[in-house]
């Protein structure tokens, strides 16, 4: 009796251990995968056309590579690796009241953000990342509908695949902490400030993650700092 009661254990504490063994193992190769064949400069020098390209190609390809990477191959290893619904991971509206609620609150402020940083030197010289955007109405409206498919990947892979998928094992502040590092990690070679504000956005966008359930809080505002700093720099 004792050793099947001990057999029965250790076979749970495997359970237990697998989901966050697929969680950070599938995590870190994508993350990886997305770093080097998901760049602008990546599709320049092995698709681009000898006579070259589109100006907007590159940075689109970018947009659905972090789309596909990061939010959809994530997504696919929930439904069939994991067998659990999107809804746990923050693919759902959640708390409608309070996602609301921040975006109304903190949106201005995040429009605010997207003008300063704009103004700033060594944002300027890396943004927008889309050289065609700044075009025409229509070029920047493109822009923006391509990025929005960037920012749900992203806040997906960390406030969602990582964050809530993590939770039950390494409990909410250190999931939180992992998807912060993983997060701000992938911000090498960006500008310095843009790296250490990705630490704040993402324990802020994780915390309205828990108290949205959901990422929806966190997605709007991330695409609204974003766009707002190229709209800006297009205008400016």
């Amino acid at each position: 009796m004792r050793g099947e009661s001990g057999g029965e254990l250790a076979g749970a504490v495997r359970g237990q251990q697998r989901k966050p063994t697929v969680i950070l193992l599938s995590s870190t190769v994508l993350m990886i995968a997305w770093w080097y064949v998901g760049s602008p400069q990546f599709y320049r020098e092995h698709f681009a056309a000898t006579g070259g390209t589109a100006a907007a190609v590159p940075a689109v390809y970018s947009f659905l590579s972090c789309f596909l990477l990061l939010g959809v191959v994530p997504a696919v290893v929930v439904k069939l690796v994991l067998r659990e619904p999107l809804a746990q991971y923050g693919m759902q509206l959640g708390d409608r009241v309070r996602t609301l609620r921040s975006f109304l609150v903190l949106g201005p402020l995040f429009v605010l953000g997207g003008f300063i940083s704009s103004r700033t030197p060594g944002v300027a010289a890396y943004y927008p990342i889309n050289e065609a955007a700044c075009d025409s109405a229509g070029a920047f409206a493109a822009h923006a509908g391509w990025y929005l498919l960037y920012y749900l990947g992203w806040e997906f892979h960390f406030r969602g695949f990582l964050q809530f998928g993590l939770r039950d094992s390494l409990g909410a502040t250190n999931a939180m902490l992992v998807q912060v590092m993983a997060s701000a990690l992938l911000h090498f070679g960006k500008p310095g400030v843009e790296a250490f504000a990705a630490i704040l956005g993402g324990i802020l966008w994780g915390w309205f993650a828990y108290r949205t359930r959901s990422i929806v809080s966190g997605l709007g505002q991330h695409a609204l700092l974003g766009i707002s700093l190229d709209f800006f720099l297009c205008r400016g």
